[in-house]
């Protein structure tokens, strides 16, 4: 999963994106709104994290421009601003959840973590998918009860195909949504951790699509 964090503040901001990245996301960073509106409407994210008081574009702004361009992410506003009618902005603008700061960043990375489930068609927060079940908070991935031995790259690839489910998955897709902007992108090692997995997990449920991408099999 791949989040933008758009936050003015530099110190918060690397707290935010090591949390995240402890989480299992993938962080670009943005220190004001004209730069975050320009990376949250030309690149892939599973999320926003969005401040409201930034310098170039206010956050309200930011919001409203993806949200009128068709950008469909989840968003998280996290700001010092409490006022209900701050909310209310917020929330008509197109934001997904609200938190005011002073905030804990694990409170942080389980709201985050609940929007792309939710974003993704998941309601609770272990994830089926056929012998193999996601605990989206703890990022632990079971196989018929016994937690697998995976690296945290392979827990992010496998993640993402339990959250998309019987349906295909490019490697551009994967790519985009497992590596920061500034990352050297590698289909080769993505094909390298897939056949990994398929080891690990059992052959068939990952299905290979030539010419389209992959397929974790499941049951509906």
């Amino acid at each position: 999963m791949k989040c933008l964090i758009v936050e003015d503040d530099p110190t918060l901001s690397a707290q935010l994106a090591q949390a995240m990245r402890d989480g299992g996301f993938a962080c670009d960073l943005a220190a004001d709104g004209t730069q975050g509106e320009f990376l949250g409407a030309t690149e892939s994210y599973d999320l926003a994290i969005l401040d409201l008081g930034l310098p170039g574009l206010p956050g309200i702004e930011v919001l409203t421009r993806w949200r009128e361009g068709g950008v469909t992410m989840p968003v998280l506003i996290l700001t010092a601003r409490g006022d209900w009618t701050d909310k209310v902005a917020g929330f008509r603008a197109g934001a997904d959840d609200y938190a005011v700061k002073p905030f804990r960043l694990e409170e942080v990375v389980i709201r985050a973590q609940t929007l792309v489930r939710r974003a993704a068609g998941h309601a609770q927060a272990v994830i089926k998918a056929g012998p193999l079940r996601l605990d989206s908070q703890l990022g632990v991935i079971t196989r018929n009860g016994m937690a697998l031995k995976l690296t945290a790259f392979e827990t992010r690839i496998l993640s993402y195909l339990i959250h998309h489910q019987n349906r295909v998955v490019s490697r551009s897709e994967l790519s985009d949504h497992l590596y920061d902007s500034a990352a050297d992108r590698d289909f080769k090692s993505i094909e390298v951790v897939i056949g990994r997995l398929r080891r690990k997990i059992g052959e068939g449920l990952i299905e290979t699509r030539r010419g389209e991408g992959y397929v974790l099999q499941a049951a509906p």
